[in-house]
């Protein structure tokens, strides 16, 4: 396979598994503006590690596999959270179980 191939193939396993990870972080009551800005910024920090682990720091001086890698996690977070894991109400059920509750929202 070529580096890009395996590249995206990479940042394509890595982003479907990723919202699922990013429901830990966020809260049910933020705006959906909020959410989609959480889940872009984890996409891009899941995918700068993603090239790092493949081929460390100097991974990034080689532009079209390190686009492809970190473009595949941002494709397929989006993608995986919008077909399987928000419809299959996973992603949610994490984002309620990691909230803190306050007394008033317990009741």
């Amino acid at each position: 396979m070529s580096a890009t191939l395996d590249s995206l193939t990479t940042g394509v396993q890595v982003g479907a598994v990723l919202p699922l990870f990013t429901a830990v972080v966020q809260r049910p009551a933020w705006s959906v503006k909020n959410k989609k800005i959480v889940a872009v910024v984890a996409a891009l920090l899941a995918g700068v590690v993603a090239v790092a682990a493949d081929g460390g720091l100097a991974q990034f001086q080689h532009g079209i596999p390190a686009a492809a890698t970190l473009l595949g996690v941002l494709g397929a977070s989006q993608t995986s959270y919008d077909l399987l894991w928000k419809p299959s109400k996973l992603a949610p059920l994490i984002e309620n179980l990691t909230s803190k509750r306050t007394p008033q929202q317990a009741e």
